[in-house]
């Protein structure tokens, strides 16, 4: 399933979750795997991620798989968010700088015959404010001796949303998600293949961010508070107290994508876009352009480029006109900071690398390098950001 969105919740450290240990059975497992007609997969990578708003990530993996040649397959996936900030956001409200860790697995089977087939898969993210549990399943058909397959998927995701030390019981906001996606792949030659894809997503329930408050600013001193203002500044010019946010209880997204992949006599080239709208008024186009060049029959390398622009949603504001009086606030009904909701614009450059270092090995290494504009928000008007990712992986049949 395509998401279009990746939840960024930060959790406290606690125990490894049940699925971990199983995760990482299978994975050691792989090697001593001999069942006929079986393939076993085992992966595992870290990740990392910095940007210059004083956001850190590291992410462990783990992901283990097996097909058999009657038609059935497995599989199940671990990870470890561990999450450090001291974001502008944090400084802004007074808060101290947090380090937190995610638990998140998924499990999967399926099974195809002749040309259909049907898969199911779960998934669930725990930390101490934040549980998220997700289902869903998909159908897919080969037609056209073999030159089309069409896919048809389904998902539902349920979160709660708390305030860490708080019981649930107490205060929870609670979300759910719809998801339907379709993709159709065609193979245009015996070189290239062109995949279309439709997603389309209904979410309700409380979005909003328990931790993230506002400042208002009076109708004539609004206009006056510039791009990118310090938290000096906007504690100066703003009005004494802070409003929670507050977004729409209802959201409907959608996102069409291609992505096309030629196969050269010694290289591949893969193209793909993507664009996004939702009932919030945002627009979005991502372009990611990637050419993997085999130097060798063990070695390959490839460049990667990827530009993503979008517009604001049409609540959003810079700076939040508002008013206290007599023990009340006039405020927007819909207000927030996420300055994800803006207007910005993305541009980043990477490069990979991958080694097959038997016939059954293989790793793999890649970074990339982001800059982000964002030109009408509070504190920040850019953003630097590099990811890196390592992983290895094995194959057994």
């Amino acid at each position: 399933m395509c998401a279009l969105q990746i939840p960024t919740h930060a959790p406290r450290f606690r125990r490894s979750h049940p699925l971990a240990v199983a995760c990482c059975a299978a994975l050691l497992s792989v090697s001593a795997a001999r069942a006929d007609g079986t393939r076993w997969d085992g992966n595992a990578e870290v990740s990392g991620y910095y940007d210059t708003d004083a956001v850190m990530v590291i992410t462990p993996a783990l992901q283990a798989a097996a097909k058999t040649e009657s038609g059935w397959s497995a599989s199940g996936g671990y990870l470890v968010d561990v999450v450090t900030a001291a974001s502008v956001d944090i400084v802004s409200t007074a808060s101290p700088r947090w380090t937190e860790v995610r638990h998140a697995g998924q499990l999967g089977a399926g099974y195809a015959f002749d040309d259909f087939g049907l898969a199911v898969h779960g998934g669930a993210s725990f930390e101490p404010d934040y549980v998220s549990f997700g289902l869903g399943g998909e159908g897919s058909y080969n037609f056209a001796n073999k030159q089309a397959l069409l896919t048809l998927g389904y998902a539902f995701q349920h979160d709660t949303a708390g305030r860490t030390g708080t019981p649930f019981s107490e205060y929870a906001l609670r979300f759910t998600r719809h998801e339907v996606d379709t993709r159709l792949e065609l193979v245009l030659d015996r070189a290239t293949t062109l995949t279309a894809g439709l997603d389309v997503m209904f979410e309700a329930g409380r979005q909003e961010k328990p931790y993230r408050y506002l400042p208002l600013f009076d109708a004539d001193v609004a206009p006056r508070v510039p791009p990118g203002a310090s938290v000096d500044l906007v504690n100066q010019l703003r009005l004494p107290g802070r409003m929670a946010e507050r977004l729409p209880d209802t959201r409907r997204r959608a996102a069409a994508s291609v992505r096309l992949a030629h196969r050269f006599k010694t290289s591949t080239l893969q193209l793909w876009d993507r664009v996004y709208f939702d009932g919030w008024g945002m627009l979005a186009n991502t372009s990611d352009a990637r050419w993997i060049v085999d130097l060798s029959p063990s070695f390959s390398l490839w460049p990667a480029l990827r530009f993503h622009n979008q517009s604001a949603v049409t609540f959003w504001r810079r700076a939040y006109v508002g008013r206290f009086q007599d023990g009340r606030v006039d405020a927007p009904s819909f207000r927030t900071g996420d300055r994800e909701l803006g207007r910005l614009w993305t541009a980043s450059v990477g490069a990979g690398a991958a080694w097959a270092l038997a016939r059954n090995m293989r790793v793999s290494l890649e970074l990339e390098g982001a800059y982000t504009e964002f030109p009408n928000t509070l504190y920040i008007d850019h953003r630097w950001a590099t990811f890196a990712v390592a992983g290895f992986g094995m194959r057994f049949e």
